[in-house]
């Protein structure tokens, strides 16, 4: 099993499609399968009564991805050779998406926005869906929802809704529950900047899909917060998982090409000595 990376862009592209592009890219230099993006508008993701006590909440319109950035960016993904995924946070938004992105991601403060989920599943197209700080009832009535509205093509992701989540947090052992629960697959999307746990879900957990914030050069909206990850941080962890995929085989086991030349240099059965009878009677060391 491969397993795939999504380098989440978030709000760290600060509105300049150069800058995006220049995620697309280190995401693909550095092996991640998807980049994915956030399609919000703030007006319509709190409501206004928050908005109109708190400037903090205002000042997020600057992190808006503006909806002309969406065919250049699938675009360069489709020329890096990465899919392009993007979070609708508004119903009309699954609409705008619909034509550009290779899959939908939902965050996990949707979870619980039913006509949502619908509209994702009826797109036809895969959705991935975040649970962070979900129960378990909440997470199957996701699933349930997204199943009979037709979405056929579906990955959980456990995640902790925390920006950084402690590591002794990450709870990986959820990513089973979740995947009982719902009999759908169940990745990690992670806030922990850790090595370990990133591993961790791959190797331990059997995660399909690792989600991870990126910065490029921690100037992005989002870094000082501390979860996001830098291009030079995630691509030893990418290579390590990359590494250990190539080394599964096949499971048939018998001598590997590396190994044969060893054979005859066995214990002989019939009196335990190296190498075989037969290597012995015409070995003879190679010339200094």
């Amino acid at each position: 099993m491969t397993c795939l990376f999504i380098a989440e862009v978030s709000s760290n592209h600060d509105r300049d499609l150069d800058r995006a592009f220049a995620f697309i890219d280190r995401a693909a230099e550095i092996g991640c399968g998807a980049v994915k993006f956030q399609l919000f508008k703030i007006d319509d993701m709190f409501a206004p009564e928050i908005l109109a006590q708190s400037a903090k909440h205002r000042a997020r319109r600057e992190w808006e991805l503006p909806v002309s950035f969406l065919a250049p960016i699938a675009e360069r993904c489709r020329a890096r050779g990465v899919q392009f995924m993007c979070t609708p946070f508004y119903l009309k938004a699954v609409d705008e998406l619909h034509a550009h992105v290779d899959a939908y991601k939902i965050a996990s403060y949707e979870l619980m926005w039913d006509a949502l989920l619908e509209a994702c599943a009826e797109s036809g197209k895969p959705v991935i869906l975040s649970t962070g700080m979900a129960t378990v009832p909440e997470i199957k009535h996701a699933a349930d929802v997204l199943r009979r509205h037709g979405a056929r093509d579906v990955t959980l992701l456990h995640t902790v809704s925390a920006y950084p989540t402690p590591p002794d947090e990450a709870n990986l052992a959820a990513l089973k529950t979740i995947s009982d629960a719902t009999g759908f697959a169940c990745g990690w999307s992670d806030h922990t900047v850790s090595p370990g746990v990133i591993l961790r879900a791959v190797c331990r957990w059997n995660a399909p899909m690792i989600e991870f914030h990126l910065d490029l050069d921690k100037t992005g909206a989002e870094y000082a917060a501390g979860h996001c990850w830098l291009p030079e941080e995630m691509a030893p962890v990418i290579a390590m998982v990359r590494a250990g995929e190539r080394a599964d085989g096949s499971g048939i086991k018998e001598p590997l090409p590396s190994e044969l030349p060893d054979r005859d240099w066995r214990a002989d059965p019939a009196d335990g000595l190296r190498p075989l009878k037969h290597i012995r009677r015409s070995w003879r060391p190679e010339a200094a």
